[in-house]
Parts: C-alpha cells; structure tokens; sequence
C-alpha cells in the first residue's frame, strides 16, 4: 500500500523524514527560487500543485512580500499542517488554500506553477491530465519548475540510491524499505518518456534545472 499522506502520523513526521529520502533537498528549494526570482515579476500569482506541509511556500512568503499563492492539496491533513506551519507568515493574507487536484483550475490565472516532489506519485494514465491542467493554467508566456524521481535505469543506479538515503540520515534497515516501496508509493517513468508527455501538454523550452542520481527537475515554458 503507497504511503498515506492523509495520515496524521506520517503528516507530523514528512519534513524530517523526507531531508532523508531526497539528496539535497534544501539547495533544491534555493535554487527554485532562484529561478523564480530571476524569471517572474514582482507581483507574481504562483500556483502550488502539492504543496504538503508548506516548506516551499514559507521561504517563497518570507523572500517575496509582494507575489500571491494559490496552493492546492488532495490532502486536508497536509493542508492543515501547512497552515500551522506558515502561520507565522501571515499566509492567510497571501495563500488560498485549496483542498483539491488539478481539476477545476482557472485558465490563463498564474504566473508560474511549481510541482516538486509530486508528479511521481500520480499513477501514469492520470500524469498527463495533471499537467494539462496546469498547463491551461498558466498564462501566456508563463513557467514551471517540476521536481521528481525518474526510473532507474538499473541495479546500480538504485543502489546509489541506497548508499546516499544512508549518507543523509536513513539506517541500512530504513534504506532497504525505501527501495522495498518503490513500486508501492511511487509511478515512476524513464525521463525521456517523462520529458516527451510534457511536449506533448505544449509546453516549449524544456530543459534540465537540476539533477541528482535520478531526480530530475525541468524548467517548462507555456
């Protein structure tokens, strides 16, 4: 069974856990906003498609007084979390929390949208919709940033995957689970497939951001 992030109990325990899970976590949300700051205009609306206990959103709230979120989550747990979390943000004055998928999004609303650490957890059939959404979401000239595992492509490279998860914190038992799940709790694809279903949504000027073991993170162009 994939992991419940309706759980209280995995809810209360997913940002520490996940700085476990994913090799340089932190640097990749620096170098998300690093983008975000460089491409967007001061009075930027961003989309949030997954955004879990909120991490993304308090340093994006705290570096840029002026941009607006609309932030969405199929979880309420989650949701609720990232409101505790962000409480000392004033987010309700700049957030719109939204318990929801992709479906149902404005068009032509925002000017950027971020999935990170998402769309490898959306069963393949519903991949594409998810960034169709998104994609008819964004206006004219807007971007994303996604973020997420891509199919190893062999033994070794999930071994890697093993040996780094210990170096940040995981025991031998913890990693060896983590591998045991990844059919379980993850939809994972080869990025070159990943890649070709973005195209096909319509989005220009994909490239590479960022890249670790096989993480992957893709700058997208509407």
């Amino acid at each position: 069974m994939a992991k419940n992030f309706h759980s209280e109990v995995v809810v209360a325990s997913y940002d520490d856990h996940i700085r476990k899970l994913i090799p340089a976590y932190e640097l990749v949300h620096q170098q998300i906003e690093a983008i975000l700051s460089t491409e967007l205009p001061e009075n930027a609306h961003i989309l949030i498609a997954g955004c879990g206990t909120g991490y993304e959103l308090s340093y994006l709230l705290e570096q840029h007084p002026h941009w607006t979120f609309t932030a969405i989550d199929p979880s309420v747990t989650m949701l609720e979390q990232a409101k505790k979390n962000l409480a000392p943000f004033a987010a309700e004055q700049r957030v719109r929390f939204i318990q929801s998928t992709t479906h149902g999004l404005e068009r032509d609303t925002f000017d950027a949208a971020l999935a990170i650490l998402v769309a490898h957890f959306i069963p393949e059939p519903q991949k594409t919709e998810f960034f169709q959404h998104i994609y008819e979401s964004l206006k004219t000239g807007g971007i994303m940033l996604t973020y997420d595992l891509m199919q190893p492509e062999n033994e070794t490279a999930l071994q890697i995957m093993q040996k780094m998860a210990q170096q940040t914190g995981l025991s031998l038992r913890q990693s060896e689970n983590m591998l045991a799940r990844l059919q379980q709790d993850f939809a994972l694809i080869p990025t070159e497939d990943f890649k070709g279903l973005l195209t096909k949504v319509g989005f220009k000027h994909c490239k590479t951001y960022c890249q670790i073991m096989n993480y992957y993170g893709f700058f997208l162009e509407k």
